[in-house]
């Protein structure tokens, strides 16, 4: 018997280090790692103990004995990986931290999501490092609680993770703060030897065409932090009277998307959606939600398991037409020949697999279009349609390199969802590169944008530091990078010495209009949360306003 990693895998990789026989890849040590969709367990390796299972925060590892019918599939999908990985076994061996000097280390973090949280965890390893991190929600825990679609209730697992982080005596929270508002960059500087910006991308990207901005033209940034309770968007605006919504991309947060709109709202009642997003959806007249892809199916962006578990929401066909799964020369005869990669391959089969099932009259659908691309949102002054344009694989070029051809076609729709990824934005007082989004560094040191130098004491981690790709497990290689960067310089003598004590960070905020809320607070919000949820049957029921955040956590009414 072998152990088989299924759907919610995070790649937090926690698995790979326990592993006796290194039956575990990609590793973080290997190029892979950073482009993987998932980790895979060697059949042929695993002894079955069982190490894996108790260490993975998602529970995403089962023996293949116990699978459930929907994730039988992984079985196939963990060995593939293997018909084109050589891997050596043995122990990986944990990575040691540095010896610190004497004297505390005291480090701000901005940002609580799940890269702030894994550098805090490398950090507060050292008794004699304080972490203080700020965040201007009044809940952390970022995109795993603003992002992660609430029926993907166990890679939320993650939070058990961070909540054993904050609990730490040598951490605390500044949530409901709005650093550059209620504390500025300069004055944290003064307190506090290395200050870590964790800000992620806050903005989606653009398309770039005519009616972008017309009214039902929503950013999937936008939408997704709406249906998951993001105080920002507990208002927005969001008109589901078509029959028919496009999604722009197919990414997994095009997955989500698609698969929010079409989902039964009584199966969606039962986890942490926001309310007023199942009341608006339990009104919804879609049932036909359209992707549309730029590139074939070969280049999808979407993980194999986000797309392989489409098939599995109760009432909705997948459809895609088989002609429409074209392939390039260079992809065709790699998987003529056995040669393609494992997960191109697995990405093509599942689509044809999809493409011959049947489907049911009276069912939702999620169509798959792929080699299209938007050129047009048409409406007065509200979206009514969207043209499009068919692509075709340039020759002579890279196997990703679409060209538009001559047809053209114009679908109708109320609603168009754009999900063609996420954006940094300009962070206060710190360098940014307009181009890539991000701000300048080199391992999570900020360089300034004129000569590159190192400006001492200033980091970044996740999306604000590398772009906006990569989920969780990116994260956690990343802010342990960043965090090791601050330790290493450290030891170097190389951060600038607090020349206030940061003792007054607390009066300051305060004095500044900031109800702050610490780990008490947070702890009594989440518990609230939580016992709300408990007569419905759910996870919980998130609070939305600012307001009652502040009154759950025992804040007297302003």
């Amino acid at each position: 018997m072998a152990h088989v990693i299924t759907r919610p895998c995070c790649n937090d990789a926690s698995c790979v280090s326990v592993c006796p026989v290194n039956c575990i890849h990609p590793t973080p040590d290997e190029p892979e790692f950073f482009t993987a969709e998932m980790l895979f367990i060697d059949p042929e390796t695993c002894i079955d103990c069982g190490a894996c299972i108790d260490e993975c925060p998602v529970e995403a590892i089962l023996p293949d004995d116990q699978l459930e019918e929907r994730d039988e599939p992984y079985l196939q999908i963990n060995a593939d990986y293997y018909k084109d990985h050589d891997v050596e076994g043995g122990l990986v061996p944990p990575k040691k931290a540095p010896q610190l000097p004497d004297g505390e280390l005291h480090v701000a973090i901005v940002g609580a999501g799940p890269a702030a949280f894994y550098a805090a965890e490398e950090l507060v390893r050292k008794p004699q490092v304080k972490v203080d991190m700020f965040d201007r929600l009044p809940t952390p825990y970022g995109l795993v609680r603003a992002g992660v679609a609430p029926d993907h209730a166990p890679t939320k697992g993650v939070e058990k993770t961070f909540a054993a982080t904050a609990a730490k005596r040598n951490f605390q929270y500044f949530l409901n703060v709005e650093v550059g508002k209620h504390i500025t960059h300069a004055e944290l500087a003064e307190r506090y030897h290395a200050v870590i910006y964790a800000v992620g991308a806050a903005t989606d990207k653009r398309l770039g065409i005519e009616g972008e901005d017309l009214s039902g033209s929503i950013p999937a940034t936008e939408f997704v932090a709406w249906y998951n309770g993001h105080p920002d968007y507990a208002d927005l605006d969001v008109d589901l009277s078509s029959e028919r919504a496009v999604v722009i991309g197919n990414g997994n947060v095009a997955l989500d998307v698609a698969r929010i709109l079409v989902s039964d709202p009584e199966e969606l009642a039962k986890t942490d959606i926001a309310d007023h997003a199942l009341a608006a959806l339990r009104e919804s007249n879609v049932r036909e939600v359209v992707l549309l892809a730029r590139r074939g199916v070969a280049q999808a962006a979407y993980t194999n398991s986000e797309f392989l578990a489409l098939g599995d929401v109760e009432g909705v066909d997948v459809v895609i037409d088989p002609d429409d799964l074209v392939l390039d020369a260079a992809t065709e005869a790699a998987l003529d020949d056995d040669t393609l990669d494992s997960t191109i391959a697995t990405k093509i089969r599942l689509a044809r697999e999809f493409a011959e099932r049947p489907t049911a009259d009276g069912n939702r659908r999620i169509v798959f279009r792929f080699l299209v691309s938007p050129v047009e949102i048409g409406g007065d002054g509200h979206v009514e349609s969207l043209t499009c344009v068919r692509n075709a694989y340039a020759p002579g070029t890279e196997r990703i390199a679409v060209t538009p051809t001559d047809e053209r076609f114009e679908l109708t729709t109320g609603v168009v969802l754009r999900a063609i990824g996420y954006r940094g934005v300009p962070v206060m007082d710190l360098p940014f590169d307009e181009v890539k989004g991000v701000v300048p560094n080199a391992d999570g040191r900020v360089q300034a944008v004129a000569d590159g130098d190192v400006m001492p004491g200033l980091f970044v981690t996740g999306w604000i530091k590398r772009g906006a790709t990569g989920g969780i497990g990116m994260n956690r290689i990343c802010g342990q990078e960043t965090a090791e960067a601050v330790l290493r310089d450290f030891v170097d003598g190389a951060l600038p010495a607090p020349t206030v004590v940061r003792d007054d960070v607390a009066d300051i905020v305060s004095d500044r209009g900031a109800r702050r809320i610490d780990l008490a607070g947070w702890k009594a919000i989440d518990a609230a949360e939580r016992d709300a949820g408990k007569s419905a049957g759910r996870r919980r029921v998130k609070i939305v306003a600012v307001t009652e955040f502040e009154t759950a956590a025992g804040m007297e009414p302003v």
